[in-house]
């Protein structure tokens, strides 16, 4: 039989009332909310439950995606089942390594909740963006971001036709023109408050390694696929650094879901809000099994899924 991954979305696919029924059904789901808002200080059930502006500022986006998303993998625990391995593509890595007990959870969500802050003050507002590049083969994208004057650079290889780039406003304006004229079908600026994982938030990176400094960081109990480098990680020896740098790094995704399926992966279940990744996955391996927990009532499907293999 095939083995299987639990995959978290990054940010952008959150919305108001996400995770609000996990909260209502399940005891566990409840305890994660309940606990989170302890650690931060922060009224958390009003900002995923509720119509709360404060949802789409990263410093409260983080954290509030964070704890969705591992209140909804407390209710998949609860029915029995775990995975082989964890992945998330960016802000996701996060649940990813605190569920596979590399990092507490007592620890990791004030760990998310940094993050954030540093990312979204890294850079003056307006001064960085984001944008993703749809039709267009990586290497040409590659191509003509050497010839960039100013900081951009690809952000996210999330899956064939779509790469994500990053760096400052004027020179991502000027790029995106380049693209286009390159063969780009689309070139979409991003609705995102900086220029998340280029070199401009290099120094957000460098502070977020102090704040992993003084958290406890163990071997994984369940492996998980780094975002920087793709690679499975089994101990604790580079997930400081490797957390430090993917602010700063490109998000391998694409390189995540291969490295996976190489593991004899076959079922991937998204757990989180949106259907982003089964998206991406359906680009990357068309045979792929793919599961979306974002409602309890998605659990039967996963319940079927999983007997039907045997």
């Amino acid at each position: 039989m095939g083995k299987t991954a639990f995959i978290f979305p990054g940010q952008g696919t959150q919305y108001a009332g996400m995770g609000k029924d996990f909260y209502n059904n399940f005891n566990t789901s409840k305890e994660i909310y309940d606990k989170a808002e302890e650690l931060l200080g922060m009224d958390i059930k009003n900002l995923c439950f509720e119509e709360n502006p404060q949802l789409n500022i990263t410093r409260y986006t983080q954290p509030a995606m964070a704890v969705t998303c591992l209140a909804m993998l407390a209710a998949v625990k609860e029915l029995g089942f775990l995975p082989d391995y964890y992945a998330g593509l960016s802000l996701g890595e996060y649940p990813a390594v605190i569920a596979s007990g590399a990092i507490s959870f007592e620890e990791g969500i004030p760990l998310v909740k940094a993050r954030g802050e540093l990312m979204e003050s890294a850079v003056p507002g307006g001064k960085g963006g984001m944008a993703a590049v749809l039709g267009l083969d990586t290497k040409v994208i590659e191509e003509v971001l050497v010839k960039a004057q100013g900081a951009v650079g690809i952000a996210n290889y999330n899956c064939p036709g779509q790469i994500v780039i990053s760096g400052e406003k004027e020179t991502l304006a000027q790029m995106s023109e380049e693209l286009t004229k390159a063969g780009a079908r689309r070139v979409l600026p991003l609705n995102v408050s900086g220029p998340f994982h280029s070199s401009m938030l290099k120094e957000a990176g460098e502070a977020l390694l102090e704040k992993l400094s003084t958290v406890q960081v163990n071997s994984p109990v369940i492996p998980y696929t780094a975002n920087i480098d793709a690679k499975v990680v089994r101990n604790a020896d580079t997930i400081r650094e490797s957390l430090s740098r993917q602010v700063y790094s490109s998000v391998r995704w694409e390189e995540c879901v291969r490295t996976l399926l190489a593991e004899g992966v076959d079922l991937f279940v998204e757990i989180g809000p949106g259907k982003t990744l089964a998206g991406f996955l359906k680009k990357i391996e068309k045979e792929a099994i793919v599961v979306n927990i974002e409602k309890t009532t998605d659990l039967e499907k996963l319940k079927e899924t999983i007997h039907a293999r045997g």
